[in-house]
């Protein structure tokens, strides 16, 4: 019997084993099939892209492939000018409502426009946000029936402070009609002048009476050039709309130049009859420009300002020209004239606290410090050095429910989304992402988090978990990538390695392909010239600024980089963090200015917003990122070196905080939690630009 029982269990040990054995080839028979389908559409893809029919070559291979439909739509993109009506009918009749099927509509229509095959159009055109389509489709209309209705097609347009130019024979044909009457012009040029828009005021001023045309023309030059419109301003008779062009001038010569903006409203505002809200805009504005140049009457400026003339943004100048002159009682009042929503942002909580211990209320600064250290974030951190509690981090462990996870694999969208990133189309990914989860709960969003940072695709956590309670999901948020080798990067560098990973994560948030305006590129959001010359400096390989997109490279040059800031500041990394956001000589120019304050009041009285949101940000990922490497964290303090003072870089004997998850912590959106990437913008602009 004992015998028999044995054998039973020993078959069944076989049993399982070769089950196990058969699933794991199974499985690496799977893997080996979908690589092999990746490897043809890479090849598929690069045929379709060149037009034609060459991608076909892969069709047999490839049509259970959920990025088939992709094919066909890029191959008929390649040749759109010789495809026809019929051939796009039939593609988006067999796959409707796919991305690329609506793509190829919108290329398909703008082409149809082009060849002025306007019954075609009609047929193929549905109303969307694309304003060429929308002002193609009104000429479509035009051809059939050439009498134009403004509130049917054109008041929609009219609204628009800026139009492409596919709208111009559009309105051309109104104004040959007769409905661009004298107001509806000056409607939209005044919508134009307050969006800034100088090409539209110029485009519609030749359509004004003659004798209103200068009056445009002041607006424009007002917006194109405010220093000569407020040298002409001297000379211009004083009507509504010069006293609108002499605000916009003021407005925008005070950005460049806050005293040549002064000296200009000191001589015109005695020349024109400036209403009360004009008066109270050029003051405010000048006001807090002269703030945030940190001249010695600006205290005074603000506060002379008008109760109806004062804003959020001028009550938190208040405070910081106030912190710049460290006057403390200064900042108690400044902080006390914000509403009480101001008042309770987590900056200016810690603010008041430093301004009540330096007034003699240590109570009631401790106070606040201690309810302030609860939250995960930069001021959060400062509080709990200041009363010795230990960091809040609360994280949140992932949701295992493999039912759920298979279902959300299942979902077609899903799987373009992940495919697609795996054949390294990461644009392409996202809008397929983000059509996948429109309107998914909390849940479902978590889960397919999971699954994303699971297959190495890590920027879905930063756009996805950015609110509410899915912020503590640390894991997914603030990934610990071993194949871009950062650690050892920052380590050769000479650079704190939770400190790099506090600059990609904030520059990029992991977008590999992540590309600025400034032509930043990358992971850590380098600019080819600067790469290039760090690369040379450091006898890095460097093979052109596409190489940034390649995460190792990125990393290497980037933690070079790095250190060369932190080289020129003491190794500060606040510091450097400032000059990789706004640029070393700017964080120079800070320096002789106000060098002599604590850093958290230098950064406090950082001239631009992005800058100072940046520096924070970058010291939360970087405590954050302490934690995931060593569970536990340098102190914020630490890495808050006063001004010419030595950095000290952390090593694994430096001593480190413990974190805690207090009861009933609040979860807030922190410095870093909330925000997409910023890029490394080497040209800033003063707060309010």
């Amino acid at each position: 019997m004992f015998a028999k029982a044995r054998f039973r269990r020993h078959s069944l040990t076989v049993l399982l084993a070769a089950c196990s054995l058969f699933a794991a080839l199974g499985a690496r028979a799977d893997s080996a099939a979908i690589d092999a389908q990746r490897a043809a559409f890479r090849q598929a893809w690069a045929a379709a892209l060149q037009g034609g029919d060459g991608w076909r070559a892969w069709d047999a291979q490839l049509r259970d492939y959920p990025l088939y439909p992709y094919l066909p739509a890029a191959a008929l993109q390649h040749d759109i000018q010789q495809v026809d009506l019929p051939t796009v009918q039939a593609y988006l009749a067999q796959y409707p409502g796919l991305i690329p099927a609506q793509d190829l509509r919108r290329d398909f229509l703008l082409e149809l426009a082009r060849r002025q095959d306007w019954n075609g159009f009609l047929a193929l055109y549905r109303p969307g946000t694309n304003l060429t389509l929308a002002c193609d489709a009104v000429q479509a209309r035009m051809a059939s029936d050439a009498k134009l209705d403004f509130e049917r097609d054109l008041a929609p347009l009219w609204a628009k402070p800026e139009l492409p130019k596919a709208c111009d024979p559009v309105l051309q044909a109104a104004r040959e009609q007769g409905l661009l009457t004298t107001p509806r012009l000056w409607s939209r040029i005044m919508r134009a002048a307050e969006a800034g828009r100088e090409g539209t005021i110029t485009a519609l001023a030749k359509w004004l009476p003659a004798s209103q045309n200068p009056q445009a023309q002041w607006l424009a030059q007002a917006l194109r050039d405010p220093q000569s419109a407020l040298l002409a301003a001297r000379d211009w008779p004083d009507t509504a709309r010069a006293r609108v062009a002499v605000m916009l001038a003021l407005q925008r010569r005070a950005r460049r130049d806050t005293d040549s903006a002064d000296a200009a409203w000191q001589r015109l505002r005695g020349r024109f009859r400036f209403s009360i809200d004009q008066r109270e805009v050029i003051e405010r504005t000048l006001a807090i420009f002269h703030a945030a140049d940190y001249d010695p009457d600006a205290q005074q400026q603000l506060l002379a300002l008008p109760a109806a003339a004062q804003t959020a943004t001028t009550r938190e100048w208040r405070v910081r020209v106030a912190l710049a002159a460290q006057d403390w009682p200064a900042v108690l009042a400044g902080i006390a004239a914000m509403p009480a929503d101001q008042q309770q942002q987590e900056e200016w909580r810690w603010f008041r606290a430093r301004a009540l211990a330096a007034t003699g209320h240590a109570a009631q600064a401790q106070a606040i410090y201690a309810d302030l250290a609860r939250q995960t974030t930069f001021f959060g951190y400062l509080a709990a050095d200041q009363v010795g509690q230990p960091y809040a981090i609360c994280p949140r462990a992932p949701i295992d429910d493999p039912r759920q996870e298979q279902a959300l694999l299942a979902q077609p969208g899903l799987q373009r989304a992940f495919e697609l990133f795996a054949v390294g189309l990461q644009p392409l990914a996202r809008r397929e992402w983000t059509r996948a989860l429109d309107g998914a709960d909390d849940r479902t969003q978590v889960l397919a988090v999971e699954l994303a940072h699971a297959r190495g695709w890590y920027d879905r956590a930063a756009f996805t978990l950015n609110h509410g309670e899915l912020m503590h999901y640390y894991t997914l948020r603030l990934p610990l990538d071993r194949q871009v080798d950062l650690v050892e990067q920052a380590k050769q560098s000479g650079i704190d390695p939770a400190w790099a990973y506090g600059i990609l994560r904030s520059e990029s948030a992991w977008m590999s392909d992540a590309r600025s305006g400034a032509d930043a590129r990358g992971l850590m959001q380098l600019v080819p010239a600067t790469a290039a010359l760090v690369a040379r400096r450091n006898g890095l390989p460097w093979d052109g600024g596409d190489s940034l997109y390649d995460p190792a490279t990125n990393v290497a040059l980037g933690t070079r980089y790095l250190a060369q800031l932190a080289e020129r500041f003491n190794g500060a990394p606040w510091l450097a963090s400032a000059a990789y956001n706004a640029g070393p000589n700017r964080v120079d120019q800070w320096l002789d200015a106000r060098g002599a304050l604590p850093p958290d009041l230098f950064i406090a009285t950082i001239p631009f917003k992005e800058t100072r949101e940046y520096v924070a940000r970058v010291m939360d990922y970087s405590v954050m990122y302490d934690w995931r490497l060593h569970g536990r964290v340098l102190p914020v303090s630490d890495r808050l070196t006063p001004i010419g003072q030595s950095y000290t870089l952390p090593n694994g004997m430096t001593p480190r905080r413990a974190v805690d998850c207090p009861a009933a912590a609040t979860p807030v959106a922190s410095a870093s939690s909330a925000r997409a990437p910023t890029t490394a913008a080497l040209v800033a602009s003063k707060p309010g630009s």
